[in-house]
């Protein structure tokens, strides 16, 4: 039978080969169980985020919301240390410093160990999170360049992907999406996430001071030294490497806070510093093995439970409570030039700009979406990363001084987006969802011996 007769496994044609090969491929069986835990792991995430949301609206607009302000406003810490915070600031400098330590982690982990340490499948989701920052700024910046308000500032906010929510609706509507769809919406998430921690770095901090900086690197070295030679100091006993690492990592913290860089830009920089890969008897890397859990196993086992249920869901607490003031108050809101950048950036912009990206990197390499994936799959997962909340939320106060209207108003727009852009995503990946129904179905059955199902065995099962 010619190749370009051949059938898919679930008795669909294949198409012909074309030059450029083809993108968003099945991923390996060991990343599909990986991607499938860590979906696990943030549905349970994405429910606490919710439930600290309302609490933090409902709080905001009851009769007692004097209190939840007061509450978030009030300062403690040591002074000298620049280190006097409110609790809502030491919230989002802080707590999401452990959030986007496991984004460095992760994302270190998918280029070095994951199935994206080739170039050939990393391009199309790492070129769609770039036009899914672009194409939303583009946007927001359209909407507000010809008002004098001060809105341009938040051209950021609407940049961002929320990886515990995106992958908690995911994970609890669309079960039988393909693999590949759920790595390209994780890696899409946090490249999309590191870039706007870049941003921040790079256009949100201020009055930066150099010397802090530059004894920042002092810790950062001992780290990073300490992570990768973690065989000879800690010997069999690599769990307690995370003892003598945690504290060097909360002075880097302190000193990247102090320089006026913002602190969380600390997080990511100590995640790339974890070794991936494990090392062998002869000292050269290999690849993760279960039950030989490395560094990077041992501090996202002991990390993401910190972050998922404690540091986002409280940060999202004490960012969240808005004053709505009723539905004049909405309707107020949501035509202020800033909401409506916002909500068109992220609903409109996020899909439009990831969309397109893939389309001309397919175009430009004379490749084709496997067959596994269709172009309808890519929408649905595009309208989902519209989903812009915490980090959202962050760049929004980095922006807008809390409490102003524009800082309230942007508040009410991610909101608003976050939600259109879940169920407009909930419904399309549903209609999607049972279409592969059947197809993961024949799949699943058609396993050999070994447990793993027979179209995973096109790669060893690897």
């Amino acid at each position: 039978m010619a190749p370009d007769s051949q059938n898919h496994p679930a008795g669909r044609p294949v198409p012909p080969a074309r030059p450029g090969g083809t993108v968003l491929a099945r991923s390996s069986y060991p990343e599909f169980l990986r991607i499938a835990a860590v979906l696990r792991k943030e549905t349970v995430g994405g429910v606490l985020l919710l439930i600290a949301t309302v609490a933090a609206l409902i709080w905001a607009n009851s009769p007692a919301s004097d209190s939840y302000f007061a509450l978030r406003d009030f300062e403690f810490g040591y002074e000298p240390w620049h280190l006097k915070l409110s609790v809502g600031a030491w919230a989002a400098d802080g707590l999401l410093a452990v959030f986007f330590f496991l984004v460095g982690l992760e994302l270190k982990y998918e280029f070095v160990a994951g199935d994206l340490r080739q170039i050939s499948k990393a391009i199309v989701p790492v070129a769609a999170a770039a036009g899914g920052v672009i194409v939303p700024a583009l946007i927001y910046a359209g909407i507000n360049f010809a008002t004098d308000s001060g809105g341009m500032r938040g051209w950021a906010i609407p940049t961002a992907t929320d990886i515990a929510f995106a992958l908690a609706v995911l994970a609890v509507i669309s079960s039988h999406l393909p693999s590949a769809l759920r790595i390209f919406l994780l890696t899409l998430a946090v490249v999309d996430d590191l870039i706007a921690i870049t941003i921040i770095a790079f256009f949100y901090s201020e009055d930066v001071h150099l010397l802090y900086l530059l004894v920042m690197l002092a810790p950062l070295a001992l780290f990073l030294y300490l992570a990768q030679s973690k065989r000879r100091f800690f010997g069999t006993h690599p769990a307690a490497a995370w003892l003598v690492l945690l504290p060097i990592g909360v002075a880097v913290w302190a000193l990247m806070h102090a320089s006026g860089v913002h602190a969380t830009v600390a997080g990511v920089l100590l995640g790339f510093c974890i070794p991936v890969l494990r090392r062998g008897p002869d000292g050269t890397p290999v690849q993760p093995q279960p039950g030989k859990p490395g560094l990077a196993e041992i501090f996202e086992h002991r990390f993401r439970p910190v972050s998922t249920g404690f540091a986002v869901p409280v940060f999202a607490f004490f960012s969240a409570g808005v004053a709505i003031g009723g539905f004049n108050g909405l309707g107020s809101a949501l035509t202020d030039p800033v909401a409506l950048g916002i909500l068109a950036g992220l609903v409109l912009g996020k899909p439009l700009g990831i969309l397109t990206t893939t389309w001309v990197v397919t175009a430009a390499t004379r490749a084709r979406l496997d067959s596994s994936v269709k172009w309808i799959d890519l929408l649905g997962i595009g309208i989902l990363a519209g989903i812009g909340f915490t980090v959202s939320l962050l760049v929004n106060d980095l922006s807008f001084d809390p409490g102003t209207e524009h800082n309230d108003h942007s508040k009410v727009a991610i909101l608003a987006a976050s939600v259109t852009a879940a169920l407009l995503a909930s419904i399309l990946l549903r209609i999607r969802n049972r279409h592969y129904r059947l197809v993961q179905e024949e799949e699943t059955a058609d396993a050999d011996q070994d447990g793993i199902p027979d179209v995973y065995d096109d790669d060893g099962g690897r």
